[in-house]
């Protein structure tokens, strides 16, 4: 398998992530890439409509994208049953807690681009701030849930909170979360510890 891929994106970390804990990682060879929200690279575009990153390659070719996908076809693939839990309660509370960690990230990632992508006369400040609101009320909810998160045998929720707020330590230290999160500060100094999480920790190409 081949997995295209940017160093700093916290959705390609979710898949990196996942392929350690199922014991999936020496098999992905990972092709590094260009991926911009502007730019279109070729090297995705070629497997990928939307040229985007996480894109894996499977070895009949077949691409499939986007890290949700991809992070439960490798859990299928090695036979990891916490990855995603089978249906039942602890499967829709593991999947909804993927898409608040996706959702903090999709905000975080719009607020970012805002400045980064956006010339200076075309920027809107109030699109980022409402952006900025999404950040802090996920926050506020992963602060009321993070008692009950797990840091052996983690789901796909608790690994996609976990990419979600390492995602603001790399491009938010100035939100200093942990002020007024503490539990969710406690949980993840734990898993953030993991060898998975340490292996993944983002960084400028």
């Amino acid at each position: 398998m081949k997995l295209l891929y940017a160093p700093t994106s916290p959705f390609v970390r979710k898949v990196m992530v996942c392929a350690l804990l199922a014991g999936l990682a020496d098999r992905i060879q990972w092709l590094d890439s260009a991926a911009h929200p502007i730019r279109r690279d070729a090297r995705i575009a070629a497997h990928n409509p939307l040229a985007k990153v996480p894109t894996l390659i499977l070895p009949d070719a077949q691409a499939l994208y986007d890290s949700r996908v991809i992070c439960e076809y490798l859990a299928h693939l090695a036979g990891n049953s916490h990855l995603f839990p089978a249906p039942a309660p602890a499967r829709w509370t593991a999947l909804t807690r993927q898409a608040l960690g996706d959702g903090l990230l999709d905000a975080a990632l719009l607020a970012r681009y805002e400045h980064t992508a956006r010339p200076d006369d075309k920027q809107w400040a109030d699109w980022r701030q409402a952006q900025l609101v999404k950040v802090h009320a996920a926050l506020a909810e992963i602060e009321a849930q993070a008692g009950e998160f797990r840091v052996t045998d983690p789901s796909i929720g608790e690994i996609a909170l976990g990419c979600a707020l390492g995602y603001l330590d790399f491009r938010y230290p100035e939100l200093d979360w942990r002020v007024h999160h503490p539990r969710a500060a406690a949980w993840f100094a734990a898993f953030n510890a993991l060898p998975a999480m340490q292996a993944t920790l983002p960084h400028e190409a």
